[in-house]
């Protein structure tokens, strides 16, 4: 993504409507502005500069991120955290973010993609290997060991 080189003016324009267009974590912007053939220090002044105009807000953009992969793609809050952890995201805002994820809603998902992959696994016959199957796709979908132990007891 090498593009022309950009004067601190232009890319500030730029990044703004980058961030307006959804929420942004700093890595993910400060990454876009090295790309636009920037130095350190400008890099810096334009972070600090849309953090001030609210344009860059880490804690609003985990608590969306959090909140949309749990409700979109159902997963966990092991993945959302380790995902967050990817983008450099502090672990004040991680916790944040977790936290305001509901609990009933999450162990009603819980429950249904547990539900959903024992459908597929009826052809299944060992009750092992289903158990082993099931236990792997929802730990593999980023939820908590404790609670897919639970789960897959009840088997």
């Amino acid at each position: 993504m090498q593009q022309q080189k950009q004067t601190p003016q232009q890319a500030l324009a730029k990044i703004k409507q980058y961030c307006a267009y959804q929420e942004r974590c700093h890595s993910e912007v400060k990454e876009r502005l090295y790309g636009y053939g920037l130095l350190k220090v400008e890099v810096e002044e334009i972070l600090s500069k849309l953090i001030e105009e609210n344009y860059l807000n880490e804690e609003r953009f985990s608590i969306q991120f959090a909140g949309g992969k749990f409700r979109i793609k159902q997963w966990g809050k092991v993945k959302i955290k380790y995902e967050l952890k990817q983008k450099w995201v502090s672990d004040y805002c991680i916790k944040k973010a977790l936290s305001l994820i509901d609990n009933a809603e999450y162990s009603k998902t819980l429950y249904k993609l547990a539900d959903l992959k024992i459908k597929t696994l009826k052809s299944e016959k060992n009750i092992f290997i289903k158990k082993k199957k099931l236990q792997d796709h929802l730990l593999l979908k980023g939820f908590e060991l404790n609670l897919v132990k639970e789960i897959v007891a009840d088997l």
